[in-house]
């Protein structure tokens, strides 16, 4: 006769633990938890409403940014309130279709924001590379069908991970040691086979974020060349302070990313658990909150606009 821990069904509800191992310590980790998220919500605001307000940053830099901007707030909301809510109140029950949907969230708005980042570095591309082209080759519409692309290729590479669980039979053990809910996560509480769910979403992460990333550092290669060979040390130096920008923004989004997958694969026994749980949970919250400051502080013309904005709301108040 089956043991009972091993009976298939499809569960109703999964409970998230929060960090395991650090339960004592949620109170206190949900502090700058919830500081973080605050920054990142009023900073991507502000970033975002300038960006849409001011006329001069309808550019295509700025679209890309404004972009990135909705994704960081969707990414950080879409997990932390209920981080926050395992941390607070010790709620850590979510529905079965809830867990799936935020599944496809997460890993949706990954796939989406690594694909504005290949957008970025293109337009980086182009403006220091082939400037006379600029205008021309990155029109209003060239950039709505990149973003949309963004989002298509996101949502194809990402739904088959929900079909994938759904075919799965759950067995009684309904516990996820994470504070949200993830592909792999989810998989590891099957009673059946999730090989497939193994070659899928490591598949994914290489042919996607991996084949971003070398266009990425291409692209940055051929900038660097063309920086180099321009005659100006002001040039060059304005040409640097832009594309740094975007190198920071791009090592905050990639580098806990593939620290947090490959260790969770094949350096599992020589991390602790809550040390992966932790890095993946400041992954959704640290890059949007430092985002709109790394282009706030660098970007003189988003830092004049935000000033300039600052300025009028208080002569209105008076």
């Amino acid at each position: 006769m089956a043991d009972v821990n091993h009976t298939a069904f499809r569960p109703g509800t999964f409970l998230l633990v929060g960090i395991p191992g650090l339960e004592k310590f949620h109170l206190w980790i949900s502090l700058p938890f919830f500081s973080m998220y605050i920054f990142a919500l009023l900073g991507n605001l502000v970033l975002l409403f300038t960006i849409v307000r001011e006329q001069s940053l309808h550019k295509p830099m700025y679209l890309f940014l404004s972009a990135l901007t909705v994704a960081d707030l969707l990414l950080s909301t879409t997990t932390v309130p209920r981080m926050l809510a395992i941390f607070w109140f010790r709620v850590g029950d979510i529905s079965f279709g809830a867990c799936l949907a935020q599944v496809f969230l997460v890993h949706f708005i990954f796939a989406a924001e690594s694909g504005i980042l290949v957008a970025m570095a293109f337009d980086r591309y182009v403006a220091i590379c082939n400037p006379l082209r600029y205008v021309t080759l990155l029109t209003h519409s060239v950039i709505w069908r990149i973003e949309l692309a963004a989002v298509v290729r996101g949502v194809c590479i990402i739904l088959p991970m929900v079909f994938l669980l759904l075919r799965l039979s759950y067995c009684t053990n309904r516990v996820i040691p994470h504070s949200y809910c993830e592909h792999m996560g989810v998989a590891r509480l099957a009673c059946t086979s999730i090989k497939v769910n193994v070659v899928y979403g490591l598949t994914v992460a290489l042919l996607t974020a991996g084949m971003d990333v070398v266009f990425i550092a291409v692209s940055y290669g051929l900038i660097l060349r063309a920086v180099f060979q321009l005659p100006s040390a002001g040039a060059r130096r304005k040409a640097m302070s832009t594309c740094g920008s975007h190198l920071c923004i791009i090592l905050l989004f990639y580098t806990p990313a593939f620290f947090s997958f490959f260790t969770h694969r094949f350096g599992g026994h020589s991390i602790p658990r809550h040390v992966h749980i932790l890095l993946a949970c400041l992954y959704v919250v640290v890059p949007p909150m430092l985002n709109p400051i790394i282009y706030g502080v660098n970007n003189k013309q988003i830092r004049e606009t935000v000033m300039s904005m600052l300025s009028w709301m208080g002569s209105q108040r008076n």
